[in-house]
């Protein structure tokens, strides 16, 4: 019976806000990525440059987000958790409705990339806290035992976010009305955050004569350090999917000679539906298999099957393709583990500042993945060959760094870093 009870815990306040609050940031940072190509058409973008603009907004709002790790990061460890869940979600609710006002802003293409890059910058700096603050607070407050499902749970439920954002885009009339969608989303969540409490552990930390959201003690200590980078080395494979494979599917798709080409949005769609599914897999079996590292690899290893199919140039037709998208997603549904691992690698006075810089010096990479993605393409190499030598290396770093860390299924969170 008391087992039965303490399942109850996956349900409360807590877990169920921060997974709503993850929702609404997955849909607001993937919604650029799926109205991409008809916002820059309809701001008066022609085809030629669409590529080109749109890779240095994404860059930006990867920038953003690297920022934004780190201040929401040290904010958490200082002011508490609940703090960045209400700051973070303001701030890219806001730069969100904005965006909806850009088709009435004059058609002056430099004044349109430079408003564009910035609010999606600021958006970025937003959606940095989310995750992070989100599963430090629901590692926290739930048992050991239970903190897999619990976070996978939020992963779940928020990374069908990004599938919301497509059907979204698509049953509404404008593209800018997604983004006023997002914003009202974030704006209600606000209300539903009132009741929800602050981690005990944390309040207990505050206690205690140490060092709060120190970003520097990341770096002093050799070995946090090493730990520090490899947790980052296992979230790699997951954004190269994603923002690679998904993001630019419609390279892709030329490069394969589909008919009727490839829908970035679809492909992006498919692939968080595979992901939402899958990061409550991964929960279920690392509490199953009592590891984090075997789940993590398991999981990997899926995820680099369908990679190889798409790569080997030998899917031509749309619906293959998105069924590819469906399977790597799936796949790279091990976020909600690789997150949970960041926060229970780290003590409780840097957790949050590791747990949230973590996920997005991953999506930072996605700077490097595009730059060396366009960059290969323009040394003369064919997208399915640039795309390979870049994926080699996320997935060789992301093995070695899961094959590696320390395990953490299980640990007491109750510990500072000295």
């Amino acid at each position: 019976m008391e087992k039965i009870t303490s399942y109850k815990s996956l349900w409360s306040l807590p877990v169920i806000v921060a997974a709503l609050g993850y929702f609404v940031d997955i849909y607001d940072l993937l919604l650029f990525g799926i109205v991409r190509v008809p916002s820059l058409q309809g701001l008066g973008f022609v085809e030629s440059e669409i590529t080109h603009v749109g890779t240095i907004i994404v860059n930006w709002q990867m920038g953003g987000l690297l920022l934004g790790g780190i201040l929401w990061g040290i904010l958490g460890d200082k002011k508490g958790r609940l703090s960045v869940l209400f700051g973070s979600i303001v701030m890219y609710s806001l730069a969100n409705i904005l965006c909806g006002f850009l088709p009435y802003f004059p058609k002056d293409k430099e004044m349109l990339t430079l408003v564009y890059v910035t609010l999606r910058f600021i958006a970025g700096i937003g959606l940095a806290g989310e995750l992070g603050a989100g599963i430090t607070l629901v590692s926290e407050v739930l048992p050991k035992e239970l903190r897999a499902l619990g976070t996978s749970l939020v992963a779940g439920i928020g990374l069908s976010g990004a599938v919301i954002a497509n059907l979204t885009v698509k049953l509404t009339e404008g593209w800018n009305i997604a983004y006023f969608v997002g914003g009202g989303m974030g704006i209600g969540l606000l209300l539903l955050r009132i009741g929800v409490l602050e981690s005990g552990i944390f309040k207990e930390t505050k206690k205690l004569e140490v060092s709060r959201g120190n970003f520097l003690m990341l770096f002093t200590n050799w070995k946090r350090f090493w730990r520090y980078l490899r947790c980052i080395g296992i979230g790699l494979p997951t954004w190269f999917c994603i923002g690679i494979l998904a993001m630019f599917g419609n390279v892709f798709g030329e490069v394969l000679g589909i008919h009727g080409g490839i829908n970035p949005g679809d492909a992006i769609m498919w692939g968080y539906i595979g992901i939402s599914t899958g990061d409550i897999f991964s929960g279920v079996l690392s509490h199953w298999l009592k590891s984090r590292r075997k789940s993590i690899l398991w999981m990997m290893s899926f995820t680099l099957i369908s990679v190889i199919w798409i790569l080997s140039g030998t899917i031509h037709s749309a619906e293959m393709y998105y069924i590819m998208c469906c399977w790597f997603g799936f796949g790279t549904g091990y976020w909600a583990m690789f997150v949970t691992i960041g926060a229970e690698q780290f003590g409780t006075n840097i957790r949050s500042t590791a747990a949230t810089t973590i996920p997005n010096m991953v999506r930072g990479t996605v700077i490097l993945m595009t730059i060396g993605f366009e960059s290969l393409m323009e040394s003369g190499l064919s997208a399915l060959a640039a795309a390979g030598i870049v994926g080699f290396l996320a997935f060789a770093i992301g093995i070695y760094s899961t094959w590696s860390i320390p395990e953490t299924h299980g640990r007491n969170l109750d510990f500072v870093e000295e």
